[in-house]
């Protein structure tokens, strides 16, 4: 079972590692790499990551890179409605184990703000991520095995929004089949505009969901509204 083994559109490229550390290194030498490209092509750059636990290894060799990194802004693909120091939360999981090292001096733009409700807090994202430039530099998406990516997740109410692509909205809230329910995710068009956009997965699970999402429709699973150039797919068994 190999990624070359599926039928990709034209201009996606797409990388089988042999475990979950290679990924993460060689991962984070691309992004790397792209972030210097930036950094030296605009004096600075643009990373927005995605959370849960399989990105770990990679944020923390990406930390250890060599890079100008006050030049970089940081931000997260999604959000669940937690605080900072909740166990679920994307934020605190960047905070331990990216903002370290060399990448401790990076600037992070926080995707939660406590409010009344969902709704308000994504509104007060939406105003926070204006300090971003109008097309992030790099984007490290993941997928789950429902086709979800971000938290663009079927079903949610604002899914249709969320993936059409002339939302000018950078974030909107959704909704998760599991908890924290409660989630604020970037949208297509915002993290589609990226120059630079990998997908990282683990296992033959994803690897079948990657297939089936191929011949989906975006609002059955998401990820397949990204699956066009300049993707790369980073997968590992």
């Amino acid at each position: 079972m190999a990624i070359s083994e599926l039928d990709l559109p034209t201009g996606v490229l797409a990388h089988s590692l042999s475990n979950a550390d290679q990924q993460a290194r060689l991962l984070a030498d691309r992004v790397a790499q792209a972030l210097q490209f930036a950094i030296h092509a605009d004096g600075q750059a643009s990373l927005l990551v995605s959370g849960g636990k399989s990105p770990i290894a990679f944020f923390e060799y990406l930390a250890q890179k060599e890079l100008d990194w006050a030049q970089v802004t940081i931000s997260l693909t999604d959000e669940r409605w937690v605080p900072p120091e909740h166990p679920d939360s994307n934020e605190g999981l960047v905070r331990r184990h990216l903002l370290q090292h060399q990448a401790a001096v990076a600037q992070f733009v926080s995707l939660y703000y406590p409010a009344p409700t969902l709704e308000e807090s994504a509104h007060k994202a939406e105003q926070v991520l204006q300090v971003l430039p109008k097309k992030p530099d790099v984007v490290v998406l993941g997928m789950g095995s429902d086709g979800h990516t971000a938290s663009l997740f079927p079903g949610s109410p604002l899914l249709y929004q969320a993936l059409n692509p002339e939302c000018a909205l950078r974030c909107l809230p959704m909704q998760a089949p599991s908890e924290p329910r409660q989630r604020i995710s970037l949208t297509y068009p915002f993290l589609a505009s990226a120059p630079v956009q990998y997908l990282a997965i683990q296992g033959h699970g994803k690897f079948l969901a990657l297939s089936r999402a191929l011949q989906a429709y975006s609002v059955q699973m998401p990820v397949h509204a990204f699956l066009h150039h300049p993707l790369e797919i980073y997968w590992c068994p």
